[in-house]
This record gives C-alpha cells, sequence and structure tokens, in this order.
C-alpha cells in the first residue's frame, strides 16, 4: 500500500500545547503508527477519556517493552521478589497505559480506517475517542478493528490501549506493552479484506507453475457495486510475468471471494539455497477508478511428507536441522524492531539451521519474512496450552472463547509464507492424553485445514507414551519432544513407535543441547524423523538457569536471568555448542574448548538428572594464571577425518574424530601459557585449524559494527561489538572493564548487553562491563540522514570510536 502523507499541527486544549500528527486519509494507504506515544507505567483512572491530561506522560516510539526497562530508582529490571520469578528471568509485569493523539482531515469522510496491532503483551483494551473498540487477551497474535464510526474527521482523535500483564501467565520472559508494530490503514468502502489474499501454487514442475490466487472482497456500501479485479505477479527483478482480470457484482454489506489462476512459465523455485519470490499486485477498480490495491509476496515450491522419503521441498528430500526459539531479542527485550528479527534469522542460517519451530506462539511478520528472503523453513505455533493451564493466570483463561479467533490471525495472516511449512497447534498440551484433549486438538485441526490445506498439522508432545496414540493419530506429523538418547547405539523412542505405528511422520520437535548427537543420528538414520529441532537455537531471557541449574527451578536462583541454553546467545554470539552442531552438520569443521579449572559457576546439588538443557562446562580460553603445570581438559569437536592438538608447537598427539567419538576428541593437557592449537585433516591434508591464546592484560577497545550503513528511518539498527584487546590483538576472556557510551548525530542507543546470565546490568543505560572480554552496544537510527558516531570509553583505554551512516 502507497502511504500517507502526514503534517504536524499545534493543537491548544485548556493552555496546553500539543503537536499532533495530521493524517492525509489518501485512499488505500497505510503509515506505520508507531511514533509519538505516551506511556504510563500503573494504573491511571479514566485515562480513556479524551479529556485526560497525558502531558505527564512519557513520551515514546513503539515498539516497546517495559518488562526490559530498569526499575524505578535503580540501574537493572531485574528483582528477586518480581511475581514472574525464574519464568520472567525476575523481570516484572504490571499494567501499563499508551495515548496517541492525531487529526484526520475532512477528507477522509466516506473512508474505512483500519487500525492494526502486530502484538501486545497481554490483553490489551482499546479505546477510540473514549468509546471502548475491544479488548485481545493472547498477546502473540495480531489483531485489528474498523475504527471509522468511532473517529471524527477534522478534529483530534485519541487512542487509548491500557496493557495488562498481571500475575504468573507466562513459562518464559514475555516483555509488557505494544512490543511490535502499529498500523493505520484507510481503505474505501470497497477494499481487499483484511489478510484477504491467498496465494497457493496448486500445480508445480520445471516448465510452468499454476498460480492460484483467492482474494476476498468486501462492499461495505449501501449500494451495489460493479468490481473488476486486476492480479499482476512480477518476478524478482519486477517484470511482469503474468495477470488476470475478474469481474463480479457484489451486493451492499456482502463479501465475495475471487478466485483467479495464472500461469508462470520456467518458475524459479523457492527454496532454502535459491529463496526466490514473487509478488502478486492486487488491484480494485469500481466505474473504472482504482479505489484499492495491496501486494503479496509469495514462493513457487512444492512440499510433501511421507515415511520414506521424509520431508520434501520441490520433490528433494530435506533433512530439518532445527532449533526452537522465544520471542524476545535479548538487551531489546521483546521489541521486535525489523532488523532484530532479521538478524536473528540471518545468524540461525549462517550457523547452519534450515529450520526454526516458532516457540510457543506465532512470531512477528518482520521474522517470517526473514525467513522467507533467506531460505529458513518455519513451524509455525499456535499455543502453549489450551483448556487447561501452565500458569494461574495464562491463556487458558480465554483459550475456549478465543482460540478460533487467534488461530485464523496466525493461519491467514501467514499462510501466503513460502517459508512456513507446518503449523503446530500446540505445545506439550497438559489434556494431550485425555478424550477431552483429542477432541479439542480435532476442532483445532479441522479448523486450521479449513483456512489452509497446504501444509501439514503438527504438536508437540511430551510423555511419549501409546496413550498419546489417539492425540498422534489427528496430525499429518507428530512432533516428538526428547524423544532421541544421545547414545546412537540406543534404540530410541522414534524407532519402538515406528515398528508399533509404521505409517507415523516424525519430527524432534525439541531435543536436549547435551544430547545432540543421537537426536541428529537419529534424523539422519531414519527416513521417517524428518528433522530434529534443539532447545534452544537462540538464548532467551527467563527459565533462568535451565542451561545450568537445571530443574527444578526456584527462586533461590537469583541472579541468573537467562535460560543459558541457546546455541546463539542473546547478543548473537555462538556459544560452544553451536560449534559441536557445526561439526554434525557441515565438513572439514573445527573448534578447540577448554574445561575450565574450576566450574564456571556454582551446580544445583537438586539438579535432575533428566534435566539436559546444559552443554559441557567449556570455554575457549587458554588463560589460567595460577593452574601452571595442572592438567586441563581440552576437547575439540571436528568433523574432519582427525585432529592433531599442538601447544607451543609441540604436538600432543593425533586423535580420529567421527561418529564412533561423537565428533569430540579430548586431551589432557598440562597447563602452560602460549598458543594451543588445533589442526584437521582429511587423510595428510590439513583442511582447518583452530587456536587459543594467552591473552595479555587489554591495551585496547576494538569497536566493530554488524553494518555501518542503516536507514534513516526511525528503527533500522546497528549491533556493535566492543572488544578489550591485548597488545597482539588477542580478546582479554576474563577482562570485564564497565565502558562507557556517548553517542553524536541523530540516533540513540537502543540497548546494551553481555550474555553474562547472572549479570544484574542495566540493558538501558550507556554503560556496561565487558563479559568475556566483550560487550554489545545496539544502535537505533533516527530519521535525519547523516552520521552517527558511537563512542565507547573505559579508565585505562584510549576513546574508540565508529561510525554509522543513516542515509
Amino acid at each position: 500500500m502507497n502511504s500517507m502523507i502526514s503534517k504536524v499541527s499545534v493543537l491548544v486544549v485548556a493552555g496546553l500545547f500539543f503537536l499532533i500528527p495530521v493524517l492525509h486519509a489518501q485512499t488505500g494507504s497505510a503509515i506505520l503508527f508507531d511514533d509519538g506515544w505516551k506511556f504510563h507505567l500503573g494504573g491511571s483512572q479514566r485515562a480513556e477519556d479524551t479529556s485526560f491530561d497525558d502531558s505527564g506522560w512519557r513520551t515514546l516510539d513503539l515498539p516497546h517493552d517495559w518488562s526490559i526497562e530498569d526499575l524505578s530508582g535503580t540501574a537493572s529490571p531485574f528483582d528477586s521478589l518480581a511475581i514472574s520469578q525464574v519464568s520472567g528471568g525476575f523481570t516484572r509485569g504490571g499494567t501499563g497505559w499508551y495515548r496517541k493523539t492525531f487529526m484526520l482531515p475532512d477528507d477522509a469522510k466516506g473512508k474505512h480506517l483500519i487500525l492494526q496491532f502486530d502484538g501486545v503483551y497481554m490483553n490489551a483494551d482499546i479505546w477510540v475517542n473514549g468509546l471502548h473498540v475491544g479488548n485481545h487477551p493472547y498477546g502473540y497474535t495480531s489483531f485489528w478493528y474498523d475504527i471509522t464510526t468511532y473517529l471524527k474527521p477534522g478534529k483530534k482523535n485519541t487512542i487509548a490501549v491500557e496493557v495488562k500483564n498481571e500475575g504468573q501467565n507466562s513459562r518464559w520472559y514475555s516483555g509488557s506493552g505494544i512490543y511490535r508494530h502499529v498500523w493505520l490503514k484507510t481503505v474505501a468502502p470497497v477494499h481487499i479484506a483484511q489478510w484477504g489474499t491467498y496465494i497457493t501454487t496448486p500445480t508445480v514442475n520445471a516448465t510452468a507453475a499454476q498460480v492460484k490466487i483467492q482474494t476476498k472482497i468486501l462492499n461495505e456500501n449501501t449500494q451495489t457495486a460493479q468490481v473488476n479485479l486486476v492480479t499482476k505477479v512480477v518476478n524478482a527483478a519486477g517484470v511482469e510475468v503474468g495477470r488476470s482480470a475478474s469481474s463480479q457484482t457484489i451486493t451492499a454489506k456482502d463479501t465475495v471471494e475471487f478466485s483467479q489462476a495464472i500461469t508462470i512459465k520456467n518458475p524459479q523455485l523457492w527454496s532454502c539455497e535459491t529463496p526466490v519470490q514473487y509478488k502478486a499486485i492486487t488491484e480494485v477498480y469500481s466505474d473504472g477508478k482504482l479505489i484499492d490495491s495491496d501486494e503479496s509476496d509469495f514462493g513457487i515450491r512444492t512440499i510433501s511428507f511421507d515415511v520414506k522419503n521424509g520431508f520434501q521441498l520441490n520433490g528433494k528430500t530435506v533433512k530439518l536441522k532445527g532449533g526452537c526459539f522465544h520471542n524476545d531479542n535479548g538487551p531489546l527485550g521483546s521489541k521486535a524492531y525489523d532488523r532484530a528479527e532479521i538478524r536473528k534469522v540471518a545468524l540461525l542460517k549462517a550457523s547452519g539451521f534450515n529450520a526454526i519451530r516458532c516457540s510457543h506462539n506465532p512470531p512477528s511478520t518482520a521474522f517470517l519474512a526473514a525467513c522467507d528472503s533467506l531460505g529458513m523453513l518455519v513451524m509455525d505455533e499456535t499455543f502453549d496450552m489450551w483448556n487447561y493451564g501452565k500458569n494461574p493466570y495464562d491463556y487458558h483463561l480465554y483459550f475456549k472463547d478465543w482460540w478460533k479467533r487467534d488461530v485464523e490471525s496466525m493461519v491467514i495472516r501467514d499462510r501466503n509464507h513460502p517459508s512456513i511449512i507446518m503449523w503446530s497447534i500446540g505445545n506439550e498440551i497438559p489434556e494431550r492424553a485425555t478424550e477431552e484433549g483429542v477432541q479439542t486438538e480435532k476442532a483445532l485441526a479441522q479448523y486450521v485445514r479449513s483456512l489452509d490445506t497446504t501444509r501439514a498439522i503438527t504438536s508437540a508432545v511430551n510423555g511419549l507414551n501409546p496413550d498419546k496414540d489417539p492425540y498422534f493419530a489427528q496430525l499429518d506429523v507428530g512432533g516428538y519432544n526428547y524423544a532421541a538418547g544421545g547414545d546412537h547405539n540406543q534404540k530410541d523412542i522414534y524407532e519402538q513407535d515406528h515398528q508399533r505405528v509404521p505409517g507415523r511422520i516424525m519430527v524432534g520437535t525439541e531435543s536436549y543441547p547435551l544430547e545432540a548427537f543421537g537426536a541428529w543420528k537419529a534424523v539422519e538414520d531414519h527416513p521417517y524423523v524428518i528433522g530434529d529441532f534443539v532447545w534452544t537455537a537462540f538464548d532467551y531471557i527467563g527459565e533462568a538457569s535451565i542451561g545450568w541449574l537445571g530443574y527444578w527451578q526456584a527462586g533461590s536462583f537469583y541472579p541468573w536471568n537467562l535460560a543459558f541454553c541457546g546455541d546463539i546467545d542473546i547478543c548473537g554470539w555462538k556459544r560452544p555448542q553451536s560449534y559441536y552442531r557445526d561439526a554434525l552438520w557441515k565438513k572439514n569443521q573445527l573448534s578447540l574448548f577448554v574445561q575450565p579449572p574450576q566450574p564456571s559457576y556454582a551446580a544445583n546439588p537438586k539438579h535432575e538428572d533428566w534435566s539436559k538443557w546444559n552443554w559441557l562446562d567449556a570455554v575457549p580460553e587458554w588463560n589460567w594464571a595460577g593452574f601452571e603445570n595442572k592438567p586441563l581438559e581440552v576437547s575439540v569437536y571436528s568433523s574432519c577425518e582427525a585432529a592433531e592438538l599442538f601447544l607451543n608447537g609441540k604436538s600432543l598427539g593425533k586423535k580420529v574424530t567421527n561418529a564412533s567419538n561423537k565428533y569430540i576428541a579430548t586431551w589432557s593437557v598440562p597447563y602452560q601459557g602460549g598458543v594451543l592449537k588445533a589442526v584437521g585433516y582429511n587423510g595428510k591434508k590439513i583442511v582447518n585449524t583452530s587456536e587459543l591464546h594467552t591473552a595479555s592484560p587489554p591495551a585496547s577497545m576494538k569497536l566493530s559494527a554488524d553494518r555501518t550503513i542503516i536507514k534513516a528511518d526511525g528503527q533500522d539498527l546497528s549491533y556493535i561489538t566492543v572488544e578489550l584487546v591485548d597488545a597482539k590483538g588477542y580478546i582479554n576472556p576474563q577482562a570485564e572493564n564497565l565502558i562507557h557510551f556517548s553517542i553524536e548525530g541523530d540516533g540513540t542507543i537502543a540497548g546494551v548487553g553481555n550474555a553474562n546470565p547472572v549479570s544484574l546490568e542495566s540493558n538501558q543505560l550507556p554503560q556496561r562491563k565487558a563479559w568475556k572480554g566483550r560487550c554489545l552496544v545496539i544502535v537505533k537510527a533516527g530519521k535525519q540522514k547523516g552520521n552517527i558516531v558511537l563512542q565507547a570509553a573505559s579508565p585505562g583505554f584510549n576513546t574508540q570510536a565508529i561510525k554509522i551512516t543513516a542515509q
């Protein structure tokens, strides 16, 4: 859609001056409605009224998450007494209010305005000009309202949103507030329905693809309308490759679905390696005049599932190298900036993943768009519970009345994304082994199929016993949580169930990091096991310390606030288990780790044996002053045929690295400072090397940005890593200096972090201690083009700066 034009008007109310955006209501347009909201944390009586004085409230831009912000009077978002406790990473929820005032010109009369929220956590009540428009309980589905009758063209209009994240309602960090985008759309009375374009590719081969496009058109006029619908398909280069035109008469207050078919010759197929997309441009005409338009990206590809060939994409079997993730973005909290979502997908792709499970809720549209453009397969998931809760105030309170609306929101919003190959209708549902649960499952599955028949339906199941057979019978693909053992020679649950139910297609919807070898070998060895999704691909806030202290969790785990179980940490840096996964998934990989002479953290004496979300206590460090000549266990993760270890140039021996030792070779090495080096061989040929250096005290700071050119749109981000390095440029892993930041130009510091799972530091202040010799600064662009300069200063170091260009 085209963008509305906005200006600013000065309005005087009761002696107070307000800058109010004026929106030009151009038909068939949409604006990002994120800027200039007022915010108040806590209760506020009658804040929904248009006459309410919000001049004392804080002004901010969306997306916003108050749970990641510092508690009042402190320099930390964490509190040992927080209601969320371990589950929410000891962060606060509560109630917050948002207000936005704007003006519509007189020419808005006769048009319809749609207010769309991409995600609000949670239990949001919406008012427009003092009138209650609606309530939306679920914190992860998008929702919208036609607010036309509530608005006053030519006058001041006020939107008020009350958000209530109260009580124990989540098993992980959810964040709080309007954490995704808000949009305001203007449409003619005859227009394309919300998410009303549905694109499928029922027939695909090398020479031609049939593209089926179903478009719902609403006539909200009081008179019959003659509508002409023109749909054009353009390729990635913008060249038109097909079109279709249709005409129908739509009676007043009625909805008609157009069905069009376009044949694309010699189609470019969407795949993980070549994620080529097409664009459908839909235009609605009445009386020869263009009255509405929309654009929908899509991919041409085929998918299939069976026990013999597993999952096939475009006729080729693809094993799903998968990972689960929660919705937060580390130092940003749950704020879903587009760049943060894109970066997350890109980092996972670079680490070998080709599939992501959106656990346990629908993600942002920016995340799915990133998966489409980067070639990442997706399992899109609905709920973590149905009628029976896992926390006293979670979604089970609303499921009965809301599940259909939330399923519809997910499926019709997301069904054009080529990356999505499966719909998951639930995770570890408490009633999964009961007749009641099976009946609920049937209703969910049938409803999803009524909205989209082109993808498989799954659900993640734990407690893998035959009593779940009726539940599995309703699914196209059975989701298995923690089915594979760590020992390749052990007969896993997959094999047992395949012998018992040979027609069942299976996928590992969750697996332990410690059982990565067995989980992946089960996928390689069994065609009916189509993939494995580790818990988790990306680390997250909440479920604090399941990756170290494990279960059962307790308030005494404070100050732990991160899960500490992800392949990638919250700053986007690879953790040791990610390097091990490289050895499982890629050729000629080699990495080098050391078990510290003393445990990295105190152990949990009550740690349950089944709780295996941790990885080995391993670090890429060779700085162990005080432990000279004491033996340290050194591990090499390698997919080379053999690895040789050297200490200061002296060989400590060569060892094979293959499935027989799970691609890990270990040595006991008496510590001496210097250089520890691993060399990987295929036959006699050196194919890779990895080194650890004993670093001297840090001598300088090194700043590097993932992107030095960003958009001046008030939303784009640059992630800047600060490293404390010695005179030779090696990171000192023991450096924990406090670094202060300042910024020049039209930019702000959106967040800081260092991935320390027990740090209670602020994620908002312009400072951060290094951990393991580094920290992260996230810079957000303003709307003015030009240079943004970030400076880093710390006692004993020369101040360093890096320039980011916003354009």
